[in-house]
């Protein structure tokens, strides 16, 4: 499709574009990083941050009052393991009739319930400028709640950071604010949500910001700050002050052992890889069925039964199946089964579109998978000092830092929920290496993968604004080429059509005898007056010129450029009567700055020539 000229390009709203301009003709050109605005989202936030944190609690109870109704047959509201049941084979039909249920809502109340929760809030944050429907964040918890709490293999987390995302959205969308203002608000909600449930918010912060916000601005991770802040809090009036998984001390690492965590990341981000790459083929495999998409739980769930019955540990939440292996309780064929079960049971469920959720799964496989292979690093090389426990730690972090690429959170995470300082770096290496090898091999996470295939584009590089660092004066056409009020019209078409230097421009600005600066005119203004050629072209002036200070930034230029869809402003310098035109700044300008930009990007500066 060819672009339109530009008399029939529509420009921005008149109240948006008004309220832009404004905005722009008062900043100074640097923006301000807080301001008024910031405060009353913050407020926004304390509020979405206390409910999403209720919102946690009665999630958390809704699965337990489920997996005892279902597991047990009696009334509680703590979450518990279905794996003490007393079911027999009659186990597998439980997670079977829970998804019947969830295929029916999703078919019927709203697809959005499907799949693991954030990526589909990053999707709303792309492309429909972070609005998620009402009646998910009533549909999402409950459906979630069915499927874990009739043994589906996820953990809580996913459908409460996706409940909590939606909270935000919400409010966003009742509230007057803007849509950059409402992702922030829909991150709040996810973030706050994930604190309330493992007592993270850094972590949650982190993830925010590396999956939701696409961005580092304190405007934007300010608020999801306060409500993870006041999320925490309430959590800590309920369950106080503990790491959310116990295990022993461990002691500071020793050199071989933070060598060793190397290959222990390699591998681990090997299998994050793979596990990535399988989830999205189950998931393809079932794209192809004959049948329609709300009976595909059905089949994820025979599978869920059926390894239930056979490793009864893969059902339900399973946090402490985490504990058990950061803690060395769980050893050898344990360890082996758990692990390989729980994927599988995981990977089908999930890849059939139930409403579930990433972390704790992966956090079971990848703990699992480091204590096994801190179990043979001790028996082969016990003098790396690379204890079982460490590795595990290091194993969890690290495959959720490969699947999803959330290197620092996945860090900060597994040192908040265990308390366990000395392992700082051992994860930071491992998850470094993880981090480095999905990098390198997949061109999508675990969490883009997905929308991607969709043509989303998922921003994957946080980076400063080049236009905030470049003053307009280093841009500009220096001397202006300008027009003289007195002159006629017959005397500026001429000048225009002789070729000299300057006349080939689009633009000129206007100015009196005195060298006042009165307006802008165009070509097209000159050409198609319809004024007869004596007309002097301070006349064709219909309104103020809009000026850019030299000291300004190029974003400040742009910003004033697209509110009012003008091509060129005047650069001025000098304050209040001493205001002198010294340049004119055009899009060419700004286009031929970002080119020089790519250039230091993308082409060696080679010295030798």
């Amino acid at each position: 499709m060819s672009t339109p000229p530009s008399s029939e390009r529509q420009p921005l709203p008149i109240s948006t574009s008004l309220a832009f301009l404004t905005e722009a003709m008062q900043s100074s050109g640097s923006p301000k990083s807080m301001d008024r605005r910031t405060l009353f989202l913050g407020t926004l936030a304390l509020g979405i941050g206390i409910v999403a944190a209720v919102l946690a609690q009665l999630l958390q109870m809704l699965i337990g009052l489920i997996t005892h109704l279902a597991f047990y047959g009696d009334v509680g509201w703590s979450l518990v393991s279905p794996a003490h049941h007393a079911l027999g084979p009659w186990v597998v039909v439980i997670p079977v009739i829970g998804a019947l249920v969830i295929g029916f809502m999703a078919r019927y109340g709203s697809p959005a319930i499907r799949g693991h929760g954030i990526p589909e809030a990053m999707e709303q944050v792309l492309v429909n400028r972070s609005r998620i429907s009402l009646k998910v964040l009533f549909l999402k918890p409950l459906s979630a709640a069915i499927s874990i709490g009739t043994g589906g293999p996820f953990g809580a987390e996913g459908p409460i950071i996706a409940t909590g995302g939606a909270l935000g959205s919400v409010v966003g969308q009742y509230v007057r604010v803007t849509a950059d203002e409402r992702k922030a608000l829909l991150a709040a909600g996810a973030a706050a949500g994930m604190t309330a449930t493992f007592g993270t918010p850094l972590a949650a912060v982190l993830l925010a910001i590396e999956l939701l916000l696409f961005e580092f601005r304190a405007r934007s991770f300010m608020p999801v700050l306060i409500a993870c802040l006041a999320a925490a809090v309430m959590r800590a009036g309920w369950v106080g002050f503990a790491p959310f998984f116990h295990m022993p001390a461990l002691a500071w690492p020793t050199l071989p052992a933070m060598l060793a965590c190397v290959p222990l990341g390699l591998v681990v981000g090997l299998a994050a890889v793979g596990i990535t790459r399988a989830l999205y083929a189950v998931e393809d495999g079932f794209a192809k069925l004959p049948m329609h998409w709300m009976w595909w739980p059905a089949l994820g769930a025979i599978a869920v039964g059926v390894i239930g019955y056979m490793a009864p540990r893969t059902l339900g939440v399973g946090y402490d199946n985490i504990t058990d292996s950061l803690s060395g309780h769980l050893a050898g064929q344990a360890l082996w089964v758990l692990g390989t079960a729980k994927l599988v049971s995981w990977t089908l469920s999930l890849g059939s579109g139930t409403s579930g959720g990433t972390l704790a799964p992966l956090m079971t496989v990848g703990a699992c998978l480091g204590a096994v292979l801190g179990h043979l690093a001790e028996t082969l090389l016990p003098g790396l000092g690379l204890r079982p426990e460490l590795a595990a730690l290091v194993g969890m972090a690290a495959i959720f830092a490969g699947s999803a690429r959330t290197l620092f959170m996945a860090v900060i995470f597994a040192l908040e929920t265990t308390w366990q300082l000395p392992a700082l770096l051992p994860l930071l290496i491992g998850c470094g290496m993880a981090y480095l090898l999905s990098s390198l091999t997949m061109h999508q996470t675990i969490m883009t993968e997905k929308i991607a295939r969709r043509g989303v584009r998922v921003p994957s590089d946080y980076h400063s604004d080049f236009f905030l660092q470049e003053p307009v004066a280093n841009h500009a056409q220096r001397p202006a080429v300008t027009l003289q009020s007195e002159q006629t019209l017959g005397e500026a078409k001429a000048w225009l059509e002789s070729g000299e230097p300057g006349s080939l421009h689009q633009g000129y600005p206007v100015v009196d005898g005195e060298g006042r600066l009165l307006g802008v005119l165009t070509r097209k203004d000159i050409y198609l007056s319809g004024q007869e050629l004596q007309t002097p072209l301070g006349r064709l002036i219909g309104r103020p010129a809009l000026v850019i200070a030299a000291h300004a930034d190029l974003r400040h230029a742009i910003k004033i450029m697209a509110a009012a869809n003008v091509g060129r402003l005047p650069v001025v310098e000098g304050d209040g009567a001493q205001v002198r035109l010294c340049g004119m700044l055009t899009r060419s300008d700004i286009l031929g700055a970002y080119r020089r930009r790519l250039a230091d990007q993308y082409h060696s500066d080679d010295r030798s020539t």
